[in-house]
């Protein structure tokens, strides 16, 4: 163990979480995807060999993405954000529609999906870091500083947010944050947001998704209707939120046991969208509320690259992925437990789906980067001080 993780630089504990969420990842979805097995007549087995090689090619692509110093994404993120936003407007027009949402492409040669918004993510938050660490001197001037990053935001949300409302508001979400900590003024922020929250109005009432918006919203709110059994799924709005909250009931304190539920061959999609309700009916609230501490103690490492970074541009990359996996994370579990309406985000790095496991895996890559930058200054000046010279003081015979 001590040579692996010899050859791993950057924060450890970053690695043991990324570890350990991933293993637990392996056996949740392993458990979940029995129902998704059978509709499609296959065995689990093939579902589990699939995604552990996701795993195995996400954790291949952290180190690759750790070993790049992370200054180099500085250019790499204009490059990504000359591709992102041609290829979201091409993922809105030409996208494959599933449930009324674009939200995907077909990769031809291999025949899978791509999720483009995943992409999109990721060039938006490296994006912003490299701007506002450039801008610093005038991030007060609207036109030099603010029109071009508000404008890039502005962009990616409503490219998104037409086919995946929810992941547009949790990455303007994120980029607000970012914002704030790069000083661009209070004010210009707040007038942003209060024109992006018309745009997201619009997009639930005029939207191509309009119908199932309404119907989450409805849902959410109107808590007194119980789910009964003889109800079709397309009939009760609550389906999808009241079998999670029994899946949390049944689990109770220390849960069923691993494999042993009963409502991952009910809830749709429990593999993904709803795999926390499931790992906590196997696991228990303690399995709970262990997943939700790992995921907290992921974004306090975050903060300490933050502080402990030299440079404008790491602090910034390690605060806007930090925050959008752990706001993502949160996401999800709020709407297992019910304290959100279903939106259908993944748990990273736990969730069953490809593009969303990798972006993320490079994600942590990237703040891995900016960690093992920190450590090899700190090594650096620890060996200038060993070796410094002593100063020789010759006085006069």
């Amino acid at each position: 163990m001590e040579q692996i993780f010899a050859k791993l630089k950057g924060d450890k504990w970053i690695w043991i979480i990324v570890i350990i969420l991933s293993g637990w990842s392996l056996l949740a979805v392993y458990s979940s995807v029995g129902t998704l097995a059978y509709k499609e007549g296959k065995g689990t087995e093939l579902y589990l060999f699939k995604h552990f090689s996701i795993v195995a090619v996400g954790l291949l692509l952290m180190y690759l993405s750790h070993k790049l110093d992370y200054k180099w994404y500085a250019g790499i993120s204009k490059i990504l954000m000359v591709i992102t936003i041609p290829l979201l407007l091409y993922t809105l027009i030409f996208g494959s529609s599933v449930n009324e949402a674009s939200r995907w492409v077909t990769i031809p040669v291999i025949n899978q999906t791509f999720q483009t918004s995943d992409l999109a993510k990721l060039a938006l938050i490296t994006f912003l870091a490299r701007m506002l660490s450039r801008k610093q001197e005038e991030i007060k001037d609207v036109k030099k500083s603010f029109v071009p990053i508000m404008g890039a935001v502005c962009a990616v949300f409503v490219l998104i947010a037409w086919a995946n409302l929810s992941t547009a508001v949790m990455l303007f979400g994120t980029s607000v944050l970012l914002l704030l900590i790069g000083r661009i003024s209070f004010r210009q922020i707040a007038m942003v947001t209060a024109g992006v929250a018309v745009l997201g109005i619009i997009v639930i009432s005029v939207g191509p998704r309009r119908a199932t918006y309404f119907s989450r919203i409805e849902g959410f709110f109107k808590t007194e209707e119980v789910h009964e059994t003889n109800v079709p799924f397309q009939e009760d709005k609550n389906y999808q939120a009241n079998n999670a909250k029994i899946a949390i009931a049944t689990g109770g304190m220390f849960g069923l046991g691993p494999g042993n539920s009963v409502q991952r061959n009910v809830l749709p999609h429990p593999y993904s969208d709803f795999i926390f309700a499931i790992i906590i009916e196997e696991y228990g609230t303690m399995g709970g509320v262990i997943l939700l501490f790992l995921y907290l103690a992921l974004m306090y490492r975050c903060i300490r690259i933050v502080t402990m970074s030299p440079r404008a541009f790491g602090a910034f990359l390690a605060a806007g992925l930090g925050f959008s996996l752990t706001i993502q994370a949160l996401a999800n579990m709020a709407v297992a437990v019910g304290l959100g309406p279903v939106t259908g985000v993944p748990l990273p790095l736990v969730s069953m789906g490809g593009t969303s496991i990798l972006f993320t895996s490079v994600a942590l890559g990237i703040i891995l980067s900016v960690s093992r930058n920190i450590e090899e200054l700190k090594g650096k000046e620890e060996l200038d001080e060993v070796i410094k010279p002593k100063r020789v003081v010759v006085g006069t015979i």
